[in-house]
Order: structure tokens, then C-alpha cells, then sequence
């Protein structure tokens, strides 16, 4: 009986707390991912043209010029530079604190000042992000906005807030990657993992092997004489000065030894050989031209991306690493090296490989393939993608990895968001509705505190065999996006996904702003999924 009362006075608890969070969310306005600290505060800030942007420091400048900027893009309201003044005014503070986590902000928005500060140009920004979210959707009338007083302290959860984007099966080209950054900026999100090179065709413009672009960039997943498309140099270096603007690194993927079928189009010789459903898949590890070569793909790549992090793959090789066995260049190299299998070529090759990234002062990536390959602890970060392989998640974490979570249930993006949908895939008829994005807990994978810092954070991945259009780029990511910064950002403990539904309805009505074709979750026929065809059946278990 005692253990019955127990159980139901803390189902009370419970239902309580989680009623208080619920009605502290409702008053929250507008703001995705939900803040560490929120505290709704009396009077409103009237505004409006009026309104100055005053710095405390010069190096506040280029994101006092991004919010004024968004300001004039979103809601044609043109605020003016300012001075120390006695009227109402924004105020961004930076004040260096070293005992301050680098992406925290404190926003305080009273009758006569927006105080945003913060202890680096990160934490800044995302307070300046926090309030363009209150203002987008605090309604504007005649160029004036009553902006609700609030309190804000805030901090994310993880440092890793990703999305990848495959541009090899379809490209979408320069003006749509920067869409997409933007809404990576205004949910918080702070990498963007670029697949620029695999089967279909190579995306990224290298000076010494001009056939990569030229003759790998033809074709995509569903038309393989498509006219080549790629991203120049200058493209690159235009993107990436638009993301380091909004506090996003992009991180490139060189895809190796496997998944190299449209690099090998373009210079066959160093060819390791495919199978017939995966041609030409391999780069040849046996011929010592070959790490000269990718060596060299790598230096400049290394030069257009200053995150100095580069992705290898190093995943599915044995999808197309058939003719390895037989290869004369290959057996040799397992003689002199002592490699007894085909495995052991893969991880010594991948090891030369990260000995040439390590060279140009960069981070290894890889995919969770290479967790027995021998890595470096220190400069290497695995990506754990296979959700049926809970046990290479252990192996990870016992090995001392620090590890980005993207299993394909619930965060691979081009698994449909309904049970209705038809055009994407399943994995043995289960998908990733944006409420499984939202649930996603982290924390949860992690045995123990030691553990549970060697998460460096969460990512989605989208794979475009079924996304042949910018259309159904917008279906599947929106408002799923939404759902993954949340989980990305926000503790636990403040996450309520009824309360995220709440403030989600004021996003919508900005989706729609921006003409995006969102799946909408209140209204499932409002969207319509658009028909895609199908190459071939899909790897995965649909």
C-alpha cells in the first residue's frame, strides 16, 4: 500500500513539473531551441526604425551587421548604428570571461534596452539568434514590433550541432547550400558536413586534377550523362565565408578507399576495381601513386576548408573491394606488409591516409567502419551511423573515441516522416517522424560521466538517392531541423515535446514566408509528399 501512495505521489510530482515546464514553454515565444534559463518579464520594447544597436566592443561589429541585416531581410525594419544614448536601444556587450562556456549568452529584453551579452563572438551571435527568433515571430505592425520582456540565460548541450548534405547523388548548387546555412544559423546548428565526392559524380573543383570536376562531376543518382555539375573554387570560398558569418564550420568528405567509382572516371589508373552493381568502387591501395595522389587532392582541399577537419568515409568498402583479392599490386602490398586480409589493406590504407591529414594540421573523420582500424585517440572523431550495431557504439566508447551520434533511427533524413509516405525509405518499415528527432536523448548512449564526453553531439544525414529536387530537399528537412537542434541544444531535463509543438506552429508560419515545401505535422495534407522515382531497390531494409 505504502508503495502504491509512493508511486502515485510521485506520478503527481511528475505530472506537475511537467505541467509547469509545459506552461513556462507557452509563454516562451517563438524561441527553437528551447534556452537553458527563461523568465518572462513585465512591459514590452517598442520596435521599430528607431531603434539604434549600440557595441561595447569593435570586435561586435560584423554581428551587430548580421543582425541588422536579418532585420532588414525578415521584416524591412532598418535599424541605425548608435551611440551611448538615453533612449531605448539594443546593447551588445562582449565581455571576455574564460569561466564562461564558450556559446553561452545572457538576453535581456526590458521597456527601454535589449541587453544581448556574451563572453565570445559565438555566444554573441546566438544571443542576437535568440532575439531574431522573438522578433520573427512577435507580430509587426506598421514597421513597429512589441517585443515581450523576457530573461535568458543559455547554453547547448553539445558543441557538435550537425547536418550533413550529399551533394554527389543530386546537386543543388550555391544559392540553396546558403539557404540552408541560414536556417542551420537560426536553429543554432554549427556544422555542415559536406559528402561532396561517391558513386554518382565528384563535386569539388581540384587545380591539379581538373577531370575530377570536369568528367567526375557528370551525371547523378538518377541520370548518369547529366551535365557535369561541381563547386568551383571560388564557389568554395564564397560558401565558406558565408557560413564562418554565421558561426558554421563546414566540414568536407572526401570519400575513401570506397565510394570512389566517379573519381576513378575521371583518372582510372588508380582504380582498385568495383563489382557490377558497384563499379569501379575502389581506390587501388596496392599502387603507391595512389596516396601521392589523394595526398595531393587532400593539400588543396585542406586549403578551401579552414576547419581543419576532413571527413575520410572509410565505410561499405567491401561493397566493391572484390577484384582486391586477386590484384597483383595489392597481394604484393599484403606480403611486404603483412596484411592477412583484405580488412587489414582497408585500415592500413586508411592509416596513410590519416597520416597525410595529420600532416596538414587537420582532424581525421571517419565513419564507425574504422573503429578497429588503429586510429590516433587524440586526432580522430568517429561517426557512429549504424543503429543495428549497438555494439560498435561500445567499441567507440571503450577505445577512448570522441564520437558524433548519427544513427540512422531516428537522424538519417531521408527516411520518410510518415506512415503514409512512399517515396523515401523505411528501415524494416519503421522511419523517423519529427517526434523521434525531438525524443532523441544523447545522454541515453552514453554508460557513465567518462563516457558521456566523449559525445561530441548529434547530426542528421541526408542521403539524396530520393531527393532529386530542391522541393523534397525542403520536405525532408523541415521541421525535422527544427526537432534535431532541439536535441542537439537543449538539456534534457527542459525538453517537453508538447511544448515544442507549441512554439513550433509560430515556425510554420515562417516556412511559409520563405516558400518552403515543408511537411507540415498539424496538417499532414497541407504538403503533399511529391512522387520520386527509383533508380533501384535501396540498401536499406525497406
Amino acid at each position: 500500500m505504502l508503495r502504491v501512495s509512493f508511486f502515485c505521489l510521485f506520478l503527481f510530482y511528475t505530472t506537475c513539473l511537467q505541467a509547469q515546464n509545459y506552461s513556462k514553454d507557452l509563454t516562451t515565444p517563438g524561441l527553437i531551441p528551447m534556452p537553458d534559463q527563461f523568465q518572462p518579464g513585465g512591459g514590452t520594447f517598442r520596435f521599430s526604425n528607431e531603434t539604434p544597436v549600440i557595441l561595447n566592443n569593435a570586435n561586435a561589429d560584423k554581428i551587430a551587421w548580421y543582425l541588422k541585416t536579418e532585420v532588414l531581410k525578415t521584416t524591412g525594419i532598418a535599424l541605425r548604428n548608435g551611440e551611448k544614448t538615453k533612449g531605448a536601444a539594443i546593447f551588445l556587450n562582449l565581455r571576455y570571461k574564460k569561466s564562461d562556456p564558450e556559446e553561452s549568452y545572457h538576453l535581456m529584453i526590458e521597456t527601454n534596452q535589449i541587453v544581448i551579452q556574451a563572453s565570445s563572438e559565438k555566444g554573441l551571435f546566438y544571443g542576437v539568434v535568440s532575439f531574431l527568433q522573438i522578433l520573427r515571430t512577435a507580430k509587426i505592425k506598421h514597421g513597429i514590433a512589441e517585443i515581450p520582456g523576457c530573461k535568458i540565460t543559455d547554453a547547448p548541450a553539445y558543441a557538435w550541432r550537425g547536418l550533413m548534405l550529399d551533394e554527389s547523388r543530386h546537386f543543388f548548387g550555391k544559392e540553396k547550400v546558403k539557404e540552408i546555412l541560414d536556417w542551420m544559423a537560426f536553429y543554432k546548428l554549427n556544422r555542415l558536413h559536406w559528402h561532396l565526392t561517391d558513386e554518382p559524380a565528384w563535386r569539388l573543383e581540384i587545380k591539379k586534377y581538373p577531370n575530377l570536376a570536369l568528367i567526375g562531376g557528370i551525371g547523378n543518382y538518377l541520370n548518369e550523362n547529366a551535365p557535369a555539375k561541381y563547386y568551383s573554387q571560388e564557389d568554395i570560398k564564397d560558401i565558406i565565408a558565408y557560413a564562418a558569418e554565421r558561426f558554421i564550420e563546414i566540414i568536407p568528405e572526401i570519400d575513401m578507399p570506397g565510394h570512389a567509382t566517379a573519381a576513378n572516371r575521371a583518372y582510372p589508373e588508380y582504380s582498385g576495381g568495383g563489382t557490377p552493381e558497384h563499379p569501379e568502387f575502389t581506390f587501388n591501395p596496392g599502387l603507391e601513386k595512389t596516396y601521392g595522389y589523394l595526398t595531393d587532392i587532400l593539400k588543396e582541399t585542406s586549403v578551401l576548408f579552414p576547419s581543419q577537419m576532413v571527413h575520410l568515409g572509410g565505410d561499405e568498402v567491401s561493397f566493391g573491394n572484390e577484384k582486391w583479392k586477386t590484384n597483383p599490386e595489392i597481394i604484393s602490398l599484403m606480403k611486404a606488409k603483412n596484411l592477412k586480409d583484405v580488412k587489414e589493406v582497408e585500415d592500413y590504407f586508411i592509416k596513410r591516409m590519416a597520416d597525410s591529414v595529420f600532416r596538414l594540421n587537420s582532424k581525421l573523420l571517419v565513419w564507425d567502419e574504422m573503429a578497429n582500424a588503429g586510429l590516433p585517440i587524440d586526432k580522430t572523431i568517429m561517426f557512429w551511423w549504424r543503429h543495428d550495431q549497438p555494439r560498435q557504439l561500445r567499441t567507440l566508447m571503450e577505445k577512448g573515441y570522441r564520437t558524433v551520434l548519427c544513427p540512422r533511427l531516428p537522424l538519417y533524413f531521408d527516411l520518410v516522416q510518415d506512415s503514409t509516405h512512399r517515396y523515401g525509405r523505411k528501415w524494416n518499415k519503421l522511419y523517423s517522424p519529427m517526434e523521434d528527432v525531438y525524443n532523441f536523448n544523447a545522454a541515453g548512449f552514453a554508460g557513465n560521466e567518462q563516457e558521456l564526453n566523449l559525445i561530441e553531439g548529434i547530426q542528421a544525414n541526408l542521403w539524396t538517392e530520393t531527393v532529386p529536387d530542391q522541393m523534397r530537399l525542403d520536405f525532408l528537412l523541415f521541421p525535422r531541423l527544427a526537432a534535431l537542434a532541439e536535441s542537439a541544444w537543449t538539456k534534457q531535463k527542459n525538453k517537453n515535446l508538447e511544448a515544442f509543438k507549441f512554439r513550433l506552429k509560430s515556425h510554420i508560419n515562417l516556412y511559409n514566408q520563405a516558400g518552403l515545401y515543408y511537411y507540415d505535422p498539424f496538417q499532414s495534407g497541407q504538403h503533399p509528399e511529391t512522387p520520386v522515382k527509383r533508380k533501384k531497390p535501396l540498401n536499406y531494409k525497406d
